[in-house]
């Protein structure tokens, strides 16, 4: 009979590391991406939009409000700022009340998340190593 030995080494350190790299980077990337799309679908027009369809801007407000930020290494918070659009941006998303109008759902939040996803998924494939 022969007799092996094998030594073990744990890796587990190196590998949450680099799963927290990974996450760093495509996190952030994935928010920026997000927020670019729901910039790109919203239109500039005088006329609303139908519903259903991202919302119309009159002078760009809307669009110039979409930002994100990381609040930490695994979340991020993409989205209107209400304090340069009020709710305005809410009532669009979901449809409701804002300033004494009914508005319908016109949402451009939810719709860039779903146009990104593939990428997101082919962003993260390999990331660690």
């Amino acid at each position: 009979m022969i007799g092996l030995t094998a030594k073990v080494v744990d890796e587990t350190p190196n590998v949450e590391e680099a799963v927290e790299k990974a996450a760093y980077k495509n996190l952030g990337h994935a928010a920026a991406s997000i927020r670019k799309e729901a910039i790109v679908s919203i239109e500039k027009s005088a006329k609303p939009a139908t519903a259903g369809d991202p919302p119309h801007t009159r002078k760009g407000d809307l669009r110039k409000a979409i930002r994100y930020a990381r609040e930490d290494k695994w979340t991020a918070v993409i989205g209107p700022r209400a304090s340069a659009v009020s709710e305005s941006g809410a009532a669009h998303e979901h449809g409701g009340q804002y300033m004494g109008q009914t508005f319908p759902s016109r949402p451009f939040m939810g719709p860039a998340l779903e146009t990104c996803l593939d990428r997101f998924r082919d962003d993260w494939r390999g990331a660690v190593r």
